[in-house]
């Protein structure tokens, strides 16, 4: 497969197009998610994982998540992740090299799980699914970073990984077009906005498109061209750019930008020769950037420049432009307070919230406020684990490879600083931070 796509990158894009108008109809999504795992599986028990293939269809069902769940192809709300997690545990049992490991890693998942013991859900409430939905994304952090731990990957290997990451996207773009109606005959508001979305949740379409805007510029960056056409490329960018601010979803676009401004720095620290070609790079974006915003502004009567200032809709500025979020780390705060130790438990968090008299959404938005809201002290302990790790490994890298593995922490502080680990992606790219980048040749 890695061979087809070396030489036809553009045929599985354009397949994957096609797959996402597929989605549209109540069949063959749910087909096509176990056909494709099923392969994946076996792809990698035969070749022994020597090219990376547990590292190649992981990137794959990361990008793919958030389409599955749309057109109801997974076979449940959480498979995304369970299945990135098999694919890479898959990959360390059958292949023949050394598996290394940080001990920081496994002292993560002891105290993450040791949260458990306090869950306590209401009556009814299901206390597997509580646990599932708060642990199954952290999990996969601890899954993906004793994968990628000083894994050495090359710099070819990387980006075919992040072509695997960013094609299914493409899926689930085709499909949110077939999916939103006319423009015009939808009432734009000052939220995030569902029919823009395909009908699915905008925070985690966003992110996705989020990380698709990463992984197009960084093609554009470095000269790679991941459809064999620069101008197709480019437009495809736009086009990414475009839909995104369409959801009106903050988060993930701010995210992808940050991202890519991230890569940019430490490419330009690694080689000030590439000012000119940065600058350039910097003017076409900001001359695309405004036009993209005016159109999509001017289309949304006025709407999204609202949205992004943190108005309502008659242009009113809201007194908090976080969505809520703001009462949430507020709420969440006071419970650490009250059980400062070991916190109140897996899960606690969100009925606790619904409890309350007062008018606060449920579910957290932020995985660093859960952690200390449900896992008090030890829960401050885990976030120094996922800090001071990466950061130590950073210093040991060239600003080549920082370009690379920061960008990645980047993804990963700010998707689960606003969208907490809904998806596997966060968990996953955190782990590709660990990794150890090397040229082709070595």
């Amino acid at each position: 497969m890695s061979y087809k796509i070396k030489y036809h990158p553009l045929i599985f894009i354009a397949i994957h197009v096609f797959v996402g108008y597929l989605g549209i109809f109540d069949f063959g999504t749910k087909i096509l998610f176990i056909g494709v795992f099923s392969y994946s599986l076996f792809d990698i028990y035969k070749n022994k994982n020597k090219g990376e293939e547990a590292f190649l269809w992981a990137c794959y069902f990361v990008g793919a998540e958030v389409f599955f769940r749309m057109t109801k192809g997974a076979i449940s709300y959480e498979i995304g992740k369970y299945s990135v997690m098999l694919l890479l545990i898959l990959g360390v049992i059958v292949s023949s090299e050394k598996q290394k490991f940080s001990i920081s890693y496994f002292i993560y998942l002891f105290l993450l799980l040791l949260g458990i013991i306090f869950t306590d859900v209401p009556y009814g409430e299901s206390i597997k699914n509580a646990i599932s939905f708060n642990l199954s994304g952290p999990v996969v952090l601890f899954v993906s970073a004793f994968y990628f731990y000083r894994r050495k990957i090359s710099i070819k290997k990387l980006l075919e990984g992040l072509y695997y990451l960013i094609i299914p996207i493409f899926s689930m773009m085709s499909y949110m077009y077939f999916r939103t109606p006319e423009l015009k005959e939808i009432v734009f508001v000052g939220n995030a906005n569902f029919e823009t979305s395909g009908g699915f949740g905008p925070n985690q379409v966003a992110t996705v498109i989020g990380v698709g805007m990463f992984v197009l510029a960084l093609f554009l960056f470095l000269d790679k061209k991941l459809t064999k056409f620069y101008i197709l490329d480019v437009l495809f960018l736009i086009y990414f750019t475009y839909r995104g601010l369409l959801t009106f979803s903050r988060g993930g676009i701010f995210t992808g930008a940050l991202a890519i401004f991230t890569f940019v720095f430490f490419m330009f620290l690694y080689n000030r020769n590439l000012i000119v070609l940065i600058s350039k790079y910097f003017m076409i974006g900001f001359v695309l950037l405004i036009s993209i915003w005016l159109y999509t502004s001017d289309i949304t009567g006025g709407m999204l420049e609202n949205r992004y200032t943190g108005k309502n809709s008659r242009g009113e500025q809201k007194e908090d432009i976080t969505s809520g979020r703001t009462d949430i780390i507020l709420s969440q705060l006071e419970s650490f307070y009250s059980s400062p130790w070991f916190g109140i438990g897996v899960g606690n968090g969100k009925y606790k919230r619904m409890e309350s008299n007062e008018n606060i959404t449920a579910t957290s938005h932020n995985e660093i406020t859960r952690l200390i809201e449900e896992h008090g002290f030890l829960g401050i302990v885990i976030l120094f684990i996922l800090f001071l790790v990466p950061m130590y490994h950073f210093l040991g890298s060239s600003n080549y490879q920082r370009a690379f593995l920061v960008s990645f922490y980047v993804l990963w502080f700010l998707t689960i600083s606003h969208s907490a680990m809904r998806i596997a992606f966060p968990g996953f790219i955190y782990g590709l931070s660990l990794m150890k980048i090397t040229r082709d040749d070595e």
